[in-house]
Order: C-alpha cells, then sequence, then structure tokens
C-alpha cells in the first residue's frame, strides 16, 4: 500500500469521524435543550444549550487528542478512557432522558442513536489509527531491515571482487617471480654446460629429471598440505556447530519472551542447525506458530543455508515487549 493510499484512508477516516462527531453533537444540543429548558429555574431558560454544550464539547476534546495521541503511538493512560465513556454515557442520558420521562421506548431507542453511535466511532476511530500507525511502524522496520541485507550482500560482493583481485595478482606474481627463476637456472645450466661439454648428456639429462622430479614432489606436499589445512578448518567449524546445536537442546526453555530481533536470531541459528521447532519456540518464548513462519521465512527450499549467530544466554535476554503477538 503506497504512502498516498494511507494519507488518502487516514484523511477518509478523519473526515467520517469528524462528521459523525458534528453531527452528534449538533442533534444533542437540539435533543437536549427542550429537557434542559423544562427542568430550568423560571427566568434561568436561556440556559438551557451550556449543559449539552459542555458535555459535547469534551467529546469533541476526547476526540481530537485521541487521534493526536494514536499518531505519536502515545497512550494517555486510564483517565482519557473514564471521560471518553462518561461523556459518551452523559450523552446518551442527556439525550434519552426526555423520551424516558415521557415512558417512551419508541423515542429511548431513536434518541440514543446518535450518541451510541459516537460513542462506538470514537473508540473505533482510535483503534484504527493506532493499527495504522503499527503497520507503518512495522513496514518501516521491515523496509529498513531489508535496505540493511543490500547493503551488508553489496559489501560482501565488493569484498569479494577485492580478494579475487588480490589473489589474481599475486598468481600473476608468483608466475613471474617462478619465470624469471626458471630463465635464471636455465641460464646457469646453460653455462654450465658450456663449461662441461665434455660431461656425458645422458648425466646431464639425469639431473634435469631428478630437478623435475624435485619439483613435482614439493608441489605435491604442498598440495597436500592446502588439502589437510582444509579438512582441518571444515573439521573445526562442523565442530564449533555441534557444540552450539547441543548447547541450544540443552539450554533451559525461557520464561519471558525475547525481544522479537533477539528471536529471530534464535531462529534462524536454530534453522541452520537442524533444531526442531517446538524446541525453538522455548528458547524465544514465542508461539509455535510465529516460529514455524520464521522457519519457513529462513529455510525456503533454493536459498542458501542461514549463517550460524551467537544466540543470547539467560544473563542476556531482555524482557519481550508487551506489545500483541500478531498471527503468523
Amino acid at each position: 500500500m503506497s504512502p498516498d493510499q494511507i494519507r488518502s484512508a487516514e484523511k477518509a477516516l478523519a473526515v467520517g469521524t469528524w462528521t459523525i462527531t458534528l453531527g452528534a453533537v449538533l442533534y444533542s444540543v437540539l435533543t437536549v435543550t427542550p429537557l434542559m429548558s423544562h427542568h430550568s429555574p423560571k427566568g434561568w431558560e436561556w440556559t438551557a444549550p451550556i449543559l449539552p454544550l459542555v458535555v459535547d464539547a469534551a467529546v469533541v476534546i476526547v476526540v481530537r487528542m485521541d487521534s493526536t495521541l494514536a499518531r505519536l503511538d502515545g497512550d494517555g493512560g486510564r483517565w482519557p478512557v473514564v471521560l471518553r465513556w462518561m461523556t459518551g454515557l452523559m450523552t446518551v442520558l442527556l439525550n434519552v432522558g426526555q423520551s424516558a420521562l415521557d415512558h417512551d421506548k419508541v423515542g429511548v431507542a431513536v434518541h440514543s442513536v446518535a450518541p451510541l453511535l459516537l460513542i462506538v466511532t470514537a473508540e473505533t476511530s482510535l483503534a484504527y489509527r493506532r493499527a495504522i500507525a503499527a503497520a507503518l511502524a512495522a513496514r518501516e522496520t521491515r523496509e529498513r531491515d531489508e535496505r540493511a541485507e543490500r547493503e551488508r550482500r553489496a559489501e560482501q560482493r565488493r569484498q569479494q571482487e577485492r580478494e579475487e583481485r588480490l589473489a589474481e595478482f599475486d598468481r600473476a606474481d608468483r608466475a613471474d617471480r617462478e619465470r624469471r627463476e626458471h630463465d635464471e637456472r636455465m641460464a646457469a645450466q646453460q653455462r654450465e654446460h658450456e663449461l662441461r661439454m665434455a660431461i656425458d648428456a645422458r648425466q646431464e639429462q639425469r639431473r634435469l629429471e631428478e630437478i623435475d622430479r624435485a619439483e613435482r614432489q614439493r608441489r605435491e606436499r604442498e598440495a597436500s598440505e592446502r588439502e589437510r589445512r582444509e579438512r582441518e578448518r571444515e573439521q573445526s567449524a562442523e565442530q564449533d556447530a555441534e557444540r552450539l546445536r547441543q548447547e541450544l537442546l540443552a539450554a533451559p526453555a525461557t520464561t519471558e519472551r525475547l525481544p522479537e530481533d533477539d528471536a529471530r536470531l534464535t531462529v534462524q541459528t536454530a534453522v541452520a542447525l537442524g533444531i526442531p521447532q517446538r524446541r525453538a519456540a522455548e528458547l524465544t518464548g514465542w508461539s509455535t506458530g510465529w516460529v514455524a513462519a520464521r522457519y519457513r521465512e529462513f529455510g525456503t527450499v533454493g536459498t542458501e543455508r542461514p549463517a550460524l549467530h551467537a544466540v543470547p544466554t539467560d544473563t542476556e535476554e531482555t524482557t519481550a515487549p508487551h506489545a500483541e503477538e500478531q498471527a503468523s
């Protein structure tokens, strides 16, 4: 959903809310004024509109402040809720008061429509705005993570290209050095050959063969040493992964839900190590449905195996946010 569409939806919500609010206020003033006029002392009938205007002004303040707090993702506490419901109930009672005194059930039902609609609209508008704010915050977080991931991959590609260029330079330098050494050696051999023309050609050939054999043996030893180091690195990596997997399997289940970033990191590590989903849910404190969704996200067929990360221990765990977990 584009930002223009979101702004359009918020504008429609604001216009609709204020239309209902102003309509309910006007209707309340027109309905309550006769009631207050009949119950005001003689000569003070002119004060009848004051009470509905005061109550409806409180309604306007609540709607306006709730809109502002929802945009700021704030919470005014319990008193705004008390004021919202108190003004709503007062509006209902004042609107249906005359009909109730006249024992007119139809009048009670008709005159309760506007104030009840105002109460429900105020609550619904606040819920919509909070939901929109939460959705926008979640999208911004997701976009920020995607940008960071793209930058990380671009940096990895640049680093790989630099390493490849360095490796190519090293190979070229080594080849040039070997060529110079070979040329020098051949020149020395040529001079020696010229000085030792009397030496048997068979002995010269045998000497050259021994040199070639020694070179092959050296290269074979180097290749063997490289293969041995590579095997050791692979074995070390497998041992580290298995040790981390055993630590996760043996770790106690957390009693509190981890922050979402730590929980995602833990699930990503669990996917890489092949740990069951239920165990990952115990380690993070999140629901199995949420963990299953992360397993699908990190373990999609055809993607690279997730990188192993350090998992926070019990002493590093922080209190999970109190925001409600959305269903995966």
